[in-house]
């Protein structure tokens, strides 16, 4: 049979490629033929109308809206989430093969569904779930701003310090726009500093309102959007910071619900998405903030930046522990995303210093998030036999996947094989996230992996930290696999009970 697929993730990225690749597999190795389209970040190459026309079946392996999902229109579909494709390639081909000898046929989205920004919240979830994946929303349009603005911003850091020395990183803030624009010069390393430094300050001005915004959007779709980004922009303003973005986020994004609902008389049912939605929930939301709720939110968040800054020795160990397990828990799971972006929204605090708490936060979330892929691939290498040869295979491209700071590189593994790989996971994760905080690394880039490694600070122990947790994690797996069959054992097994 001929299958066409798409596959997509909230933040575009690991998940989506996975998928594609699982499924890819699956098909040849079942003998069918699967061509992918991947939805991520990088944008995405539409499969060829020929090629859907001639094909038998649809899979959607996605977690958010499919993009122009009617060109799949009368074709026997299969929709699942992504990572039921990374953990189940196999399943889900099944479940399209039975959907094509069924006939089983999906309608259509409508075009609205694929006209603006993509997400996918489940109506029928529970109240939890629905919640976890409104803020993943945010989450999700938030990350590519986070990365491009802290990486420039680390790097205007970088250059500053070769051109102005020791006192490099003072000095490039103290640059104005006014003066780039007016006495920019090539040929000057001042200069770039300043243009890195604003350019990033740019890109990290709109964390907190994409944040807020697309929260409300995953709340109220359109309508949430213009209130949802006033008020994350507002609560920049007051000091809120990111902790006003998520209650502004979910203030604007229900207010924009309810008001669009209304009843209207027909004549004003026309300006009500215009006018009278965005105007009304932006005035209720920005008088919340100025006036109720935005002042103590913003004294909470200088409390919480006064108790970061206080926290010196074993306490650092301790939040280290924690963020580092966090991030090898669920390998880019919603814990990882929670560590993660108290990490990432850490670095968008205004007036820290060059050895502030919140860099050593961001080296050790990351260097965290590398340890189990790599840990994975090394234990692949070290024993062979204790793992399938797909597995093996997984394991090599698993370590670029942890070069770069991807945790899921490690997910194929903890599918076949949960409890063992995610408590080495855990072990080894918080055991570097310790490491990085006790070596007093630092990182002002919030993506990167060993591809920024010239933006941390003391990356001699960052290495280190990493090396050790990598080690920790790949022995515990090791000694945890070698109490369990082979898999060329279970598979003769297998046979043996067959024939029997």
């Amino acid at each position: 049979m001929k299958f066409v697929a798409v596959t997509s993730c909230p933040t575009g990225i690991a998940h989506t490629y996975m998928a594609a690749e699982a499924l890819e597999q699956a098909g040849k190795a079942a003998g069918h033929e699967v061509v992918v389209e991947t939805q991520g970040a990088a944008g995405s190459t539409p499969i060829d109308p020929a090629v859907i026309a001639a094909a038998d079946g649809v899979i959607f392996a996605a977690d958010l809206e499919v993009q122009n999902r009617d060109r799949f229109a009368g074709k026997p579909t299969v929709d699942v989430g992504v990572k039921k494709a990374v953990h189940d390639a196999p399943g889900v081909l099944g479940q399209a093969i039975a959907a094509v000898e069924s006939g089983a046929v999906t309608g259509s989205a409508p075009a609205a569904a694929a006209a603006g920004p993509t997400t996918k919240v489940d109506p029928n979830a529970s109240v939890g779930t629905r919640i976890r994946q409104w803020l993943m929303t945010g989450v999700s349009y938030m990350i590519p701003f986070v990365a491009a603005g802290g990486i420039l911003i680390a790097l205007g850091f970088m250059v500053a310090q070769a051109a102005w020395g020791q006192t490099g990183a003072v000095e490039v803030t103290q640059v104005t726009v006014q003066d780039l624009i007016q006495n920019f010069s090539i040929a000057s390393g001042q200069d770039w500093a300043a243009l890195l430094f604003q350019t990033g300050s740019a890109a990290f001005a709109f964390l907190v309102p994409v944040l807020s915004g697309f929260i409300a959007y995953g709340i109220a779709n359109r309508p949430g959007l213009v209130p949802g980004f006033v008020g994350g922009s507002i609560s920049v303003a007051i000091g809120a910071g990111f902790l006003g973005g998520l209650v502004t986020g979910f203030v604007a994004g229900f207010l924009a619900l309810w008001i669009s609902n209304w009843r209207v008389p027909k004549g004003v049912r026309g300006v009500m998405p215009v006018v009278v939605t965005p105007l009304l929930s932006s005035l209720i939301t920005g008088f919340l903030m100025f006036v109720l709720i935005g002042r103590p939110i913003a004294a909470l968040m200088d409390a919480l930046t006064s108790w970061l800054n206080g926290l010196s020795g074993s306490n650092l160990i301790l939040m280290g522990v924690l963020l580092g397990a966090m991030m090898g828990f669920d390998l880019g799971g919603p814990v990882n995303k929670v560590a993660y972006t108290f990490a990432v929204t850490g670095l968008a605090t205004s007036g820290l210093g060059a050895d502030a708490v919140q860099y050593r936060i961001m080296a050790a979330v990351m260097a965290a998030g590398m340890v189990a892929p790599l840990a994975l691939a090394t234990a692949t290498f070290v024993r062979k036999r204790l793992f399938t040869p797909q597995e093996q295979e997984n394991g090599k491209a698993a370590v670029l996947l942890g070069l770069s700071f991807i945790s899921e590189g490690a997910i194929p593994f903890a599918a076949a094989d949960p409890w063992r790989v995610i408590v080495s996971s855990v072990v080894g994760s918080g055991v570097t996230g310790a490491l990085v905080m006790a070596f007093g690394s630092g990182l002002q880039a919030p993506h990167g992996g060993i591809w920024v490694l010239p933006l941390i600070s003391n990356f001699g122990g960052f290495i280190l930290a990493v090396l050790i947790g990598t080690l920790v994690s790949a022995a515990i797996v090791v000694a945890l696999k070698s109490t369990r069959k082979l898999p060329e054992e279970a598979v003769a097994d297998q046979q043996v009970a067959v024939a029997a």
